[in-house]
């Protein structure tokens, strides 16, 4: 099913374990700040992903799953049948869903979203504070192609799993991708990398996006 932005839709035991999971991947690295979508599924990741480390997750509309429209809690099986299914596969970029969101609308408002607030951790703690966003896997998918610098009609060709991992880092003159879809491996060594990304190969901390 289709969950978009159905109310009511928490994680089951699966999706607790998988939270669970990731934030054990992020014991020993410091955050300076936590956002998340403000739907059910990912405010309940957030809470476990911060559990004990005295962050407070601030709600980011921003982040918000695609508006679906007429597409939302319909089943994927039907899914897939319909034209529009192949539009959104070949040219996400020029999709509107029936009485929803266009895809090109979610991307740019997520972009806008995750910019502004590694703009606003920079300023407040520092250019190598990391922080985290919990969002959804094409909102997650929108702004790794963003980051990579590649068109929307190509974002179909980055794979977010659920409760993975990737990391972004941002600078004035570009930004880095420096993890993408990540499912293990401790992301506390984000916490000593302070070199400028463009002084190195690879880079720094940055924007862990869940």
């Amino acid at each position: 099913m289709l969950a978009g932005r159905s109310p009511g839709v928490r994680l089951d035991d699966v999706g607790v374990r998988q939270a669970e999971d990731a934030a054990a991947r992020l014991s020993g690295l410091p955050l300076a700040a936590a956002v998340t979508s403000p739907l059910e599924r990912c405010k309940d990741t957030a809470a476990i992903l911060l559990r004990g480390t005295g962050v407070r997750p601030r709600v980011e509309r921003g982040l918000t799953e695609c508006d679906y429209g007429e597409w939302t809690g319909r089943p994927m099986k039907e899914l897939v049948k319909e034209d529009l299914w192949k539009v959104v596969q070949a040219h996400p970029a020029g999709v509107q869903f029936p009485g929803g969101e266009t895809m090109a609308d979610m991307s740019a408002r997520a972009i806008r979203a995750i910019r502004s607030w590694d703009a606003r951790v920079g300023e407040a703690s520092g250019d190598d504070s990391v922080w985290l966003a919990v969002a959804h896997g094409d909102v997650i998918k929108a702004i790794l192609a963003d980051a990579l610098g590649v068109h929307l009609d190509a974002f179909q060709r980055i794979v977010v799993d659920p409760a993975s991992l990737s990391v972004v880092r941002y600078t004035p003159q570009r930004s880095y991708v420096l993890a993408m879809n990540t499912g293990e491996g401790s992301l506390a060594h984000l916490a000593r990398q302070a070199e400028a990304p463009d002084e190195k190969l690879g880079g720094g901390a940055g924007a862990s996006v869940a």
